[in-house]
């Protein structure tokens, strides 16, 4: 018998909301999403999600925490299976790809928090997985000039600004096409591109 949301043990029924979050993210705009509609994509009441979030903006901060905990890992993996700093970089540059396939709505989530006027814990921590996820490249991309395997003249902060915004124009185009294969098919010859820039020759 599959277990419904209503009868969850309370760190389950967390993560589902999450996921329920992500998955309405997908569908509609983030900013327009209520608590009330949470509810009801979990067939729960108001008074329920409330029991295990005090507030809107909880939820929201455990949606960035979740964000960050499985983009992160995923980055992880990519590095720790590579053989070199530039096909570390590959891995993670198609890993990020993948995961934002998987879970159209989380770039809709960061684009809308870090647009937000307002300060919130979400929106620091939006900004705190940016700046980490840059530090990650930095490091990298220094490895590899270290080692010889790319260009010793390549700017660390400018390569890694650009391995991001990459990653952000293949997420916009796929938002704005409806399509998310637009990016796994266009994301090889994204990087290719990238590559030529900074590999030594």
């Amino acid at each position: 018998m599959q277990v419904t949301s209503k009868h969850l043990p309370a760190d389950e029924r967390r993560i589902v909301t999450v996921e329920t979050v992500v998955k309405l993210a997908a569908e509609q705009n983030p900013s327009d999403i209520t608590t009330a509609a949470i509810a009801k994509k979990m067939n729960l009441t108001q008074g329920a999600l409330f029991r295990h979030f005090p507030s809107k903006d909880a939820i929201w901060q455990a949606v960035m925490e979740w964000v960050a905990e499985r983009l992160m890992a995923r980055v992880d993996q990519a590095v720790d299976s590579a053989a070199s700093p530039l096909a570390a970089l590959e891995a993670v540059f198609l890993a990020h790809i993948e995961f934002v396939a998987m879970h159209p709505g989380v770039p809709r989530m960061m684009f809308g928090e870090l647009q937000r006027p307002a300060d919130s814990v979400a929106k620091r921590m939006a900004r705190t997985l940016t700046s980490r996820y840059a530090e990650r490249l930095a490091g990298l991309i220094e490895a590899g000039r270290a080692c010889g395997e790319l260009d010793a003249q390549v700017n660390v902060d400018a390569a890694s600004t650009l391995f991001i915004g990459m990653i952000q124009g293949l997420v916009m185009q796929s938002i704005l096409a409806g399509n998310t294969r637009h990016m796994l098919v266009e994301a090889p010859n994204v990087f290719a591109i990238f590559r030529h820039g900074i590999e030594k020759t």
